[in-house]
């Protein structure tokens, strides 16, 4: 039975891997999950500097979820280089940094400085507010996108992932600008803008007023625009969004993703992304699938 994936010539020995920002480096969640059970895991999204994050409070539990406006809070690259990555190579698993910035210099820096580190991929994440555009982020207009992809794929030496934002009017679109500027695959989908407002205290739950709706509640739209993507594009795609079972992964797997990313569910269940993977084998074995590749794209029009 084959569960293995390739996706821009990086083979992974299994399609599940963690979400950014919800697992850390894999530190903290080395004592729960056997590492090298996941086919790869993706790095809290790292800056050129350190970032402090955003005031306090920053996380809020709501219906199906939570908001998190934790605001990119990470130590920067030179401690991903020194700490993080010598420890995930103790591991038979794939290492993928998420690189954020706030502007296209910031992104190239990070992208140059990880050239030569022993990293498989790099997730860029444009859901990040543009400096230069009034805080509009990169990812929610096509020829910002086209601009920032094509700049960091003419520097990168590692294969990269753009991650795409669901705050857009046409996935589609943004999906089809990614793969013209070059975009080995693409991931989706970050999380939705929401808000929570105390009725007691009369006031927004979070410091920032605004933050992203992650969890179950938001899989029925991640489901339906990875399947839009995946058919709007011929490059790989890693689908995301409320995923905590082998069944809602599968889910993704059909409606054309490569490969799945498990997030907020990490939270609620830190076992959740190895049972994903074994819940994909033995449905596998339970519906006589021989290789994962007759599941991906398994709905056809």
């Amino acid at each position: 039975m084959n569960t293995k994936v390739n996706i821009a010539g990086v083979e992974f020995k299994n399609p599940v891997m963690t979400a950014s920002g919800t697992f850390g480096s894999g530190m903290e969640y080395s004592d729960f999950v056997d590492l090298n059970r996941l086919g790869a895991v993706v790095t809290k999204g790292v800056a050129n500097v350190p970032w402090p994050g955003n005031p306090v409070p920053r996380v809020a539990e709501v219906y199906g979820g939570m908001l998190n406006a934790i605001g990119l809070q990470n130590p920067g690259v030179d401690v991903l280089i020194e700490r993080d990555i010598p420890f995930l190579k103790k591991y038979d698993t794939k290492i993928i940094v998420n690189v954020c910035g706030k502007s296209v210099e910031d992104y190239l820096e990070v992208v140059e400085r990880l050239g030569e580190e022993p990293v498989d991929m790099l997730e860029i994440n444009v859901s990040c507010p543009n400096v230069k555009e009034g805080a509009i982020a990169f990812g929610q207009k096509a020829d910002c996108l086209y601009d920032i992809t094509s700049q960091i794929k003419a520097k990168a030496k590692q294969p990269i992932i753009m991650k795409l934002s669901p705050n857009v009017t046409d996935i589609g679109e943004m999906a089809k600008a990614a793969e013209a500027a070059g975009a080995d695959a693409i991931s989706l989908i970050n999380t939705l803008t929401g808000m929570k407002i105390d009725i007691h205290k009369r006031a927004f739950v979070l410091a920032n007023k605004t933050g992203g709706l992650s969890g179950p509640a938001i899989k029925p739209i991640a489901v339906r625009m990875v399947y839009q993507a995946s058919h709007a594009v011929k490059i790989p795609v890693i689908g995301m969004g409320g995923i905590g079972t082998a069944e809602d992964a599968i889910e993704f797997l059909l409606a054309g993703a490569s490969a799945v990313a498990v997030g907020a569910m990490n939270f609620v269940n830190p076992y959740a992304t190895a049972e994903v993977a074994e819940g994909i084998e033995a449905y596998m074995k339970k519906y006589g699938i021989e290789d994962i590749y007759e599941l991906i794209d398994g709905i056809r029009e």
